[in-house]
């Protein structure tokens, strides 16, 4: 599954920055103490993300495959990978037509996944996007998602099968300046509602959200603007993985875009 998610994100680069009419690819670096949720014990941890965005004639493309590896040896993120992936068709491209209304500017119809390595979870998330005009964001979005079950489960070796649900994100970008200097808040908030596994226990409904603050160093150094970043990463989830651990875990945080 590893080698998988890995190939199938370097595929998705190429291809995506070969078709797009606009593309950004990052690399981000993240490091906190996180907790393992099936036991509670705290882990120095980093993260590397590899991010992925871009927009072609009938909609746009987002993914991010994340290595994980923590400071403790117990099973739980170490050495894994955990990725997901979403395309979006905008229904204003594909019709012709101006589909915003009032603050909403597009439409779209979502088809998008998630997939673990050592866990071998694999989730279907169809759905529908809506991007908002909101002043000063350079995005606002809301998306409203399935949350289709494929896991091995517990007989193949992975975790346990579940029940399906669904999802609510909103995700956005806010760009502001202090004096000279440059900031970006970007970030998203996601709902998991409840579902059941193999076991027949609840698995609870989730909050995760992810909001980072940047300083644009780049721009500092006078280099590019939005190339190098420097900043905080908040993680606050409340039922993490669908459990009761609930954790508040500030990150340093490094984006280096292509």
């Amino acid at each position: 599954m590893n080698k998988t998610i890995a190939l199938a994100a370097i595929c998705l680069v190429s291809a995506s920055s070969q078709a797009a009419n606009w593309s950004t690819t990052a690399l981000h670096l993240n490091n906190g103490d996180f907790k393992n949720p099936f036991t509670g014990q705290e882990s120095n941890t980093t993260i590397a993300s590899l991010q992925h965005a871009s927009a072609y004639d009938y909609g746009d493309n987002f993914f991010f495959i994340d290595y994980i590896n923590d400071a403790t040896d117990d099973g739980y993120q170490d050495k894994d990978f955990y990725g997901e992936w979403y395309s979006t068709f905008s229904l204003s491209k594909i019709s012709g037509n101006d589909m915003s209304y009032g603050a909403i500017a597009d439409i779209g119809l979502t088809a998008g996944f998630n997939a673990a390595g050592d866990s071998k979870v694999l989730k279907y998330l169809p759905g529908v996007k809506v991007n908002w005009q909101a002043p000063g964001f350079t995005f606002l979005s809301t998306l409203v998602t399935a949350y289709i079950d494929d896991n091995d489960g517990i007989a193949r070796g992975g975790a346990p099968i579940e029940t399906n649900s669904w999802m609510l994100d909103v995700a956005w970008g806010y760009p502001f300046s202090i004096g000279s200097q440059k900031f970006n808040v970007t970030g998203h908030v996601e709902y998991i509602a409840e579902r059941e596994n193999e076991f027949g226990e609840n698995v609870k409904a989730w909050i995760l959200a992810q909001p980072i603050i940047t300083w644009d160093l780049g721009h500092a150094m006078s280099m590019k603007e939005n190339t190098l970043l420097l900043g905080l990463e908040w993680q606050y989830w409340h039922n993490k993985l669908g459990t009761d651990t609930t954790e508040s875990v500030p990150q340093f945080h490094v984006e280096w875009t292509f």
